[in-house]
């Protein structure tokens, strides 16, 4: 969901600057350095760096601190397509050639942070994030722009790093050897394909043959799932085995603390299902030892659980009965920034805000339902907005969440939260399906966590419900979009 902030930054002994000029973020390429092998080789010498800061603040104001410079291995992305013009993600990172302010490089992206700043908590707490960005390593000196999205839907500069490739404090050593790095599938070069890197979080080093197993499982689902079906030569999968000291991971709500390897945890935000690390440094570090753009952490347990922010990460648990929608449903919240299209449940970010056109390719506002971001895959017969049998869905929802919490309640066994899962598919699934407009493209509203204002593309959806078996023709379309500019068409 779009959100509004102040801006602020801190000054920082001349290496983060103040916020410049406000301005809309670039739709296409257009201030770019001209693209291709040559001119990427003209100004990277083909490493990774990686920057490090911390993000502080409260719901207020935001402020963005250097913590350091890391040089990684070879550059795993593309180098034709280097200049993102998918306009996803509340923030987005720039590097600008130091001498002509031509943009070399760009990239939208969510954050930790973003989340938390819409929660109660932070209208009272200040809190730090460790966060990164990676791009390629400059021959000459850059600047590196962090950009935040506002309600208008423009990006606004909120702090500047300068950075000299011959520098003394960019950190030079070797990548350490923190896991073995093993491959599921490979498909071509790093530089030609969407390297997708799956780490392990509260296995042991005797559960490390589960995790395999775990890894292969769920990347066969994922790569079973259309459109990822159709591309998986687009992709490589590689993993890295990091074994933790306990078993399992953190689940606060339960009482249950553990040391893993990667320090991901339950009831992040205090929902009880939400799984994320908070710990970037030790996420990058171990990453570091593979080529990767997405991240997928798959968390040793057989509680509900997992999470995915746009471009930073996702989660999930591997022995619910869930697990296989899970997996696929939060990693595109993290490949595609696709929206949460579900309304009932209970979350933990703040819903009131006014309502704005969301920045996420597959809701909307419908503020002018002529300019309808999908309006291309709608039938002309089709309604605008489309009705659905809303009543009714929210009506068995309702009772739905109040056994949902009620198993919360009581530590129930995990047994029961699946059992009530699959009831509330069995009846959701053809209700939504039987519906006048079921299967078409639309604009039906509930989406984003909100029941009113917001307008998700069809009847049903991995997005929307739990039914593992299809993305909606919007979010299908979303998916491709970021494959295609991913591997350099």
């Amino acid at each position: 969901m779009t959100r509004a902030n102040l801006w602020s930054c801190f000054a920082l002994a001349g290496i983060l600057l103040a916020p410049t000029t406000l301005h809309a973020a670039p739709q296409v390429a257009a201030a770019a350095a001209p693209q291709g092998v040559a001119a990427f080789d003209a100004w990277s010498d083909g490493a990774t760096l990686r920057l490090d800061y911390d993000h502080v603040g409260t719901a207020q104001e935001e402020a963005i601190a250097l913590d350091g410079l890391r040089r990684e291995g070879p550059w795993p992305g593309s180098r034709v397509n280097l200049v993102d013009p998918l306009d996803l993600g509340p923030y987005r990172v720039e590097v600008r050639d130091r001498a002509t302010q031509l943009v070399l490089y760009a990239q939208g992206f969510a954050s930790i942070y973003g989340e938390w700043e819409t929660t109660d908590e932070a209208r009272s707490v200040r809190r730090s994030f460790h966060e990164s960005v990676r791009f390629p390593f400059p021959r000459r000196p850059v600047q590196v722009c962090l950009l935040k999205r506002s309600p208008d839907n423009a990006f606004h500069e909120i702090s500047s790093f300068l950075v000299d490739p011959a520098a003394q404090d960019i950190r030079r050593e070797a990548i350490g050897t923190r896991g073995k790095v093993w491959t599921v599938f490979e498909n071509g070069p790093p530089e030609a394909k969407i390297d997708l890197l799956i780490l392990g979080d509260g296995y042991t080093a005797g559960q490390l043959p589960a995790f395999h197993e775990d890894a292969r499982r769920l990347v066969e689902v994922l790569f079973s799932t259309p459109p990822f079906r159709e591309r998986r030569k687009d992709f490589n999968v590689r993993a890295i085995d990091t074994p933790s000291e306990d078993s399992g991971v953190s689940r606060p709500s339960d009482g249950v603390y553990r040391r893993s390897a990667l320090g991901a945890s339950y009831d992040i935000f205090g929902s009880e299902r939400y799984v994320l690390t908070c710990d970037n440094a030790a996420l990058r570090e171990v990453a570091a030892q593979a080529p990767y753009e997405v991240v997928e952490i798959l968390v040793n347990g057989e509680k509900y659980g997992g999470g995915g922010i746009y471009n930073l990460m996702a989660t999930s648990s591997t022995r619910s009965g869930s697990t296989p929608y899970v997996f696929v449903h939060e990693f595109g919240h993290h490949f595609a920034a696709l929206a949460d299209e579900y309304y009932t449940s209970d979350v933990a970010y703040g819903t009131t805000a006014p309502i704005v056109e969301p920045w996420e390719p597959n809701i909307t506002a419908l503020l002018d339902p002529a300019a309808l971001k999908w309006k291309d895959l709608v039938d002309a017969k089709t309604p605008l907005p489309t009705p659905w049998g809303k009543d009714e869905y929210e009506k068995f929802s309702a009772g739905i969440q109040a056994r949902r919490r009620a198993l919360r309640a009581s530590h129930a066994p995990e047994a029961r939260m699946d059992s009530l899962f699959r009831e509330e598919l069995a009846w959701g699934r053809p209700f939504l399906a039987g519906q006048e407009h079921g299967g078409k493209v639309g604009a039906f509203e509930g989406a984003g966590y909100r029941a009113k204002g917001l307008y998700r593309s069809s009847t049903d959806c991995i997005m929307f419900t739990r039914n593992p078996e299809r993305f909606c023709p919007v979010c299908s379309r979303a998916i491709e979009r970021v494959i295609d500019w991913q591997i350099g068409r």
